[in-house]
């Protein structure tokens, strides 16, 4: 994809920060809104699908998760594209394919091509979060990084919010098959007007002529440092697991452990998700007054994290929280596992930016398509019930495995190291 005249120019002077919020901002918020639509949805579609097509848990959970295989796989040489060809044209020319997925997805009646255009969507929605972020990089000052992308996260966010109650409420008008051919047209719309709105601009370093063995160079520096591999297992063990519940699991959790009816759940996520949001546009900001008490981001981070994992422990033993408030308080304290983008991206240069936030990313999505497909297994050993449901025993026990992963990665990151 080349330059267009019909881009937007980058001003010779600075720019204001009402400039970069309407030219930068909204167009890749507006994409990133899709993203996470796309992602959480079939929480709410979940039983939709289920009496439709007929699929088990475990088909299921490989549906919902094909999208994260695709997400997962094309991180490596997405933070290739974004370093070379810069945020603007790659994000729009992967909006294109992620609106083909939403076409496919649409029209299938089978598990094969349902699974198919979900991995398309992965595919096309995997720069959404890290173009943006590479983006911010260029155009915001390395101190407002973690308020920048936590607020532009918690716009993201809102897709997660729409997912719930007001996609349950356009099921009444349509089927799920409307749902997203609305979708596919609504992302061929974000996709031009991100082309065209967003004004282009390089790295300062030389990232945008170098050769494909340079970055492959500098691919392989981001993975071999130690400090990437010491702040990132807990971010994507948190996150990742996080984004398997939201994106699936937490809609049969409710249901079946809970007794909720369909209005209940999508109710109860539309609360978890508006606490999803809240946490994304809080953290960056708690991060910035805890500075003035000598905390680090790192330290609000972790504090975060941690408090999260103690929630889901606390629904595994079935202790008496409402389950509002369990999953709203769940759903933001795990919003602090993606400080990770802003804390690990100033440890490396900028040209650089792309490549370490693909890297996390890809961790994180590992993570989810690994437990999301995992948990299916495991709860469809456990016998149905006569609702049609799964045992609410099978959810327990998935969550407790889930948990015990993420106790080890924050253990791994606390665990003390010698000095060199």
């Amino acid at each position: 994809m080349t330059d267009t005249p019909s881009a937007t120019a980058m001003p010779s002077t600075p720019p204001s920060v009402l400039w970069r919020v309407l030219t930068v901002f909204l167009p890749f918020a507006l994409a990133y809104f899709l993203s996470y639509l796309y992602r959480t949805v079939n929480a709410v579609i979940a039983d939709d699908l289920t009496a439709s097509l007929g699929f088990t848990a475990a088909g299921l959970g490989f549906l919902t998760s094909a999208y994260f295989i695709a997400f997962g796989l094309f991180q490596a040489p997405l933070g290739l594209l974004l370093d070379r060809f810069g945020p603007r044209r790659v994000e729009a020319v992967l909006l294109l394919v992620a609106a083909s997925g939403a076409a496919i997805f649409a029209m299938g009646d089978d598990l094969a091509t349902l699974a198919l255009g979900r991995a398309l969507i992965g595919m096309g929605v995997s720069a959404c979060l890290m173009a943006a972020l590479t983006a911010n990089v260029m155009w915001w000052p390395a101190e407002r990084l973690p308020t920048i992308n936590g607020l532009f996260i918690a716009c993201g966010g809102l897709g997660a919010v729409f997912a719930t109650t007001p996609v349950r409420a356009l099921l009444t008008v349509t089927d799920w098959r409307g749902l997203f051919l609305g979708l596919a047209v609504a992302t061929v719309a974000a996709a031009v007007f991100l082309a065209f709105m967003v004004p282009e601009r390089r790295p300062t370093s030389a990232a945008g002529t170098a050769t494909l063995g340079t970055m492959l160079r500098g691919t392989a520096a981001v993975f071999s440092s130690r400090v990437f591999w010491r702040l990132a297992p807990a971010a994507a063990a948190v996150q990742g697991a996080f984004t398997a519940y939201i994106s699936l699991w937490a809609g049969p959790w409710l249901r079946d452990v809970d007794g909720l009816d369909r209005l209940g759940v999508a109710t109860h996520l539309q609360y978890a998700a508006i606490a999803m949001v809240a946490g994304y546009a809080s953290f960056g900001m708690i991060s910035d007054l805890a500075r003035r008490w000598g905390l680090t981001p790192l330290a609000v981070q972790m504090t975060g994290m941690t408090l999260a994992v103690a929630v889901q422990a606390a629904l595994v033993l079935g202790l008496p929280l409402p389950p509002a408030l369990a999953w709203s308080l769940y759903t933001f304290l795990s919003t602090a596992s993606v400080m990770s983008y802003s804390i690990l991206s100033q440890g490396f240069p900028a040209e650089l930016a792309g490549r370490v936030v693909t890297a996390v990313n890809l961790l994180m999505f590992v993570v989810a398509f690994t437990l999301q497909s995992a948990i299916g297994a495991l709860i469809g050993t456990y016998p149905a019930t006569e609702s049609g449901g799964y045992a609410a025993e099978g959810h327990r026990m998935a969550l407790l495995c889930v948990v015990a992963l993420q106790v080890a990665a924050l253990a791994w990151q606390f665990w003390p190291r010698r000095k060199a």
